[in-house]
């Protein structure tokens, strides 16, 4: 069974807002590192988003996530490849504000829940 990281919250109308409020992550089984590392957008606002995972200062492309829809997509594993901190940025097709998360502890084989409300 998979460990759940949520990530929810409101996006704020100044940029570089945060991503969310709720963080919590369910106890379960050592985790096999080569384990895919997965984040599940929740995208409920209008705008298709580009989506990041920001590590060590380093903003990394992971996909888009189309608008009122839900979107899975795998974190590089060179990521975590053990306990690491990561942030992820949203970033709207066609607007100008980039949400940028706090920082969030993921380890090998989390899935992440990125809420982006509308």
């Amino acid at each position: 069974m998979r460990n759940m990281v949520r990530w929810t919250g409101l996006i704020g109308a100044i940029p570089l807002s945060g991503l969310g409020g709720c963080y919590g992550r369910q106890p379960g089984p050592s985790v096999d590192p080569t384990q895919a590392t997965t984040v599940r957008v929740d995208n409920q606002a209008f705008n298709d988003m580009k989506v990041y995972v920001v590590s060590e200062g380093q903003d990394i492309r992971i996909g888009t996530a189309t608008g009122h829809a839900e979107t899975v997509f795998t974190i590089p594993p060179k990521l975590v490849r053990t306990l690491v901190e990561l942030r992820f940025r949203a970033d709207p097709i066609g607007g100008q504000h980039e949400p940028v998360s706090q920082g969030i502890t993921v380890r090998p084989g989390d899935q992440v829940l990125l809420q982006i409300p509308p």
